[in-house]
């Protein structure tokens, strides 16, 4: 896979942080771009917020139709049937960003994975096999899909790492939220997890409690 093409924001100028957030099936960087403001984060808070766009791919259940996807997904069953090759594609080119970002000087362990559905199951990929430690990872509205095969790396197997669902989620049901949170526990990492009334969508409540995490996680 090519070089993902991103959005950047810079909250402060040398930022010295930096928060990786992926978007959800057939949508784009954009879609996240307005939370940067709706975090509310501290004025001295230097955070380099990048949306990656998702490459264009048919995606199966929605009849072969090409959109932006991190990966196909052949079935919509209860654990979901994927193409796990191409996530880890995805995977991989999320991984050729966080190397950027330390060679931009940002420190591994002030990089923030965030993901939301499509964009959650790589987000669980990239930071717990990742061979940098990194700042944490928030995972929204998502289930775990390399469960099965992942690798979780010594660096990363005891990261900060936060779930959010919606208890009202057609698209992803909450139960596989659960599901994650006692995969994670399993191999022995400490997952917070956080539900909200709401469908498949970020809600504001959800907003405000990232902000707690980014600055507890970040020390701002």
């Amino acid at each position: 896979m090519e070089q993902l093409d991103c959005i950047e924001i810079d909250t402060n100028p040398n930022p010295d942080a930096a928060v990786i957030w992926l978007h959800g099936l057939g949508a784009s960087g954009e879609d996240f771009v307005p939370i940067v403001p709706a975090l509310r984060l501290p004025p001295s808070a230097g955070v380099r917020f990048i949306f990656p766009h998702a490459p264009e791919m048919p995606v199966t259940i929605n009849g072969g139709m090409i959109m932006p996807a991190w990966y196909d997904i052949l079935e919509m069953d209860v654990d979901r049937k994927i193409d796990q090759v191409q996530l880890l594609e995805s995977a991989k080119a999320v991984s050729a960003i966080i190397e950027r970002e330390i060679t931009r000087g940002i420190s591994s362990n002030r990089i923030i994975i965030a993901g939301f559905s499509q964009g959650g199951a790589v987000g669980y990929e990239v930071a717990l096999s990742s061979p940098h430690t990194l700042g944490g990872l928030i995972a929204m509205s998502t289930y775990f899909a390399t469960a099965d095969a992942i690798t979780v790396h010594a660096a990363n197997a005891q990261i900060p790492i936060h779930l959010f669902h919606g208890t009202a989620d057609p698209v992803v049901p909450e139960a596989l939220g659960q599901k994650a949170k006692a995969l994670l526990e399993a191999m022995g990492c400490a997952p917070g997890y956080s539900t909200y009334p709401v469908d498949h969508t970020v809600c504001l409540e959800e907003i405000e409690e990232i902000t707690q995490f980014l600055q507890e996680w970040l020390g701002f």
